[in-house]
């Protein structure tokens, strides 16, 4: 009896590349794997294919040189507000959220954190409108309150914060809430913070904590070494009332009490929540945040905050290492809400990238209260690559110049497909185009 083997033939050798796309050159900074080094990157069908010292650019479909610049996981912003509701807005003081593709892939985010702006009435239509459609992933934090934010008395109806159907939700739509908000109670009791906390006891998800109005009845140091579990965030972490510095200017011991039991200290910038006069000192003083966020929304993006690359910068400049920064911004996160399949550049992973260059020079940042701070460097945006597609290229490092290509129509937008070479983009998973 005759017996046939089969041989598997290299793409390559059959004239197809192996990788839709190469990224040569540039500073890997992955925090999950441990590597900062000059690495090149692989991508196929939308996953991380390949880290190594080395890749020929003869074997990608594209390969783009990145030499000079760092590659990074895409960020992910842990404290965002991307759902206005019917009412068509969803935060105390007017600000309202905004669709999150009009910021976040510019600035290298692909996946934002929705951070209580829909509650258990209007978490559908937050879904529907946005969260199965948006380019940028959006992951939730189920508000406790079944209003959201909608910025009214709504947001004190403690009966209407019901921590078994808020539990009950989140387990409806596993990786997609990922965690429960509480937030702008201005009672004297801790009620919504217990029922939030209980809610997360019962899903078994983390509880972000705004604070909201501070009231001697509950001394903010019993939120963090009493009331919150490990793993559960507390966000706007350098904001003023909150109390870090004694007499002399030194950080308070019940800090470094608190992150020791696991609490997780979020910057959550947004207008009016972020000081350079707290957030100086305790990184001077070892008290860096454990996520850098920006608390997005229509009013913090045109004021002290602009997007997640300017609170990176800010503590680049305060003299964290573009390492640690970037770890703060990518694996961090992810780790926080459980969303581990993000945030890392892991072979197999989803091919999610942003690439950075460092800028020197003379700069200016604001804080929240109109303050100032000079610098020296910051943090600009080159290439966002959100599950393997080019979605942003500020320079059009993947575009082939316009004098090699002839009579060229219809070449796309920078959110061209990799492995199609051009034309219209293609939606991410789940995402419904019209």
């Amino acid at each position: 009896m005759m017996r046939w083997v089969l041989f598997a033939i290299p793409a390559v050798l059959l004239g197809q590349p192996a990788y839709d796309l190469v990224l040569k050159g540039g500073h890997v900074i992955d925090a999950k794997n441990r590597i900062s080094a000059v690495r090149d990157v692989a991508i196929k069908g939308g996953k991380i294919a390949a880290v190594a010292a080395s890749i020929p650019a003869a074997q990608a479909r594209r390969a783009v040189d990145v030499s000079g610049m760092y590659v990074t996981p895409g960020r992910i912003d842990l404290h965002a507000h991307v759902f206005a509701g019917s009412t068509g807005k969803s935060l105390a003081g007017g600000d309202s959220s905004i669709h999150p593709d009009a910021f976040a892939l510019r600035a290298g985010v692909t996946t934002v954190v929705d951070a209580g702006s829909s509650g258990r009435d209007n978490f559908a239509e937050f879904k529907r409108s946005i969260i199965d459609r948006a380019r940028t992933r959006v992951l939730a934090l189920l508000n406790i309150g079944a209003a959201g934010m909608p910025g009214d008395a709504q947001e004190q109806n403690v009966p209407g914060m019901d921590p078994k159907a808020a539990a009950a939700l989140a387990k409806q739509h596993p990786g997609v809430i990922v965690g429960f908000k509480v937030a702008h109670y201005s009672g004297p009791d801790w009620t919504p913070v217990e029922r939030g906390v209980e809610a997360g006891t019962l899903a078994n998800l983390p509880v972000m904590i705004d604070f909201g109005a501070f009231r001697p009845e509950r001394p903010f140091q019993d939120l963090v070494l009493k009331k919150l579990r490990p793993g559960d965030i507390y966000t706007h972490c350098f904001y003023a009332p909150v109390p870090m510095l004694d007499e002399k200017g030194k950080l308070m011991p019940y800090l470094f009490e608190a992150r020791k039991r696991g609490i997780i200290f979020d910057v959550g910038h947004g207008g009016a929540a972020f000081e350079f006069r707290q957030a100086v000192p305790a990184v001077k003083q070892g008290f860096p945040p454990d996520s850098i966020s920006t608390d997005v929304h229509s009013g913090s993006i045109n004021s002290g905050m602009k997007d997640q690359l300017d609170v990176m910068s800010k503590f680049l400049n305060m003299g964290m290492t573009i390492d640690d920064v970037v770890a703060r911004s990518t694996w961090n996160p992810a780790k926080i809400v459980h969303a581990e399949d993000l945030g890392h550049l892991t072979v197999g992973a989803i091919a999610d990238i942003a690439v950075l260059r460092i800028e020197k020079g003379r700069f200016g940042f604001a804080d929240s209260y109109g303050a100032g701070m000079s610098g020296t460097l910051r943090l600009s945006n080159q290439l966002t690559v959100a599950s393997g597609k080019v979605v942003y290229d500020t320079n059009g490092l993947t575009r082939d110049s316009w004098d090699k290509l002839g009579k060229y129509e219809a070449i796309g937008d920078p959110s061209w497909d990799a492995s199609r070479g051009g034309g219209r983009p293609a939606a991410r998973p789940g995402v419904q185009r019209k």
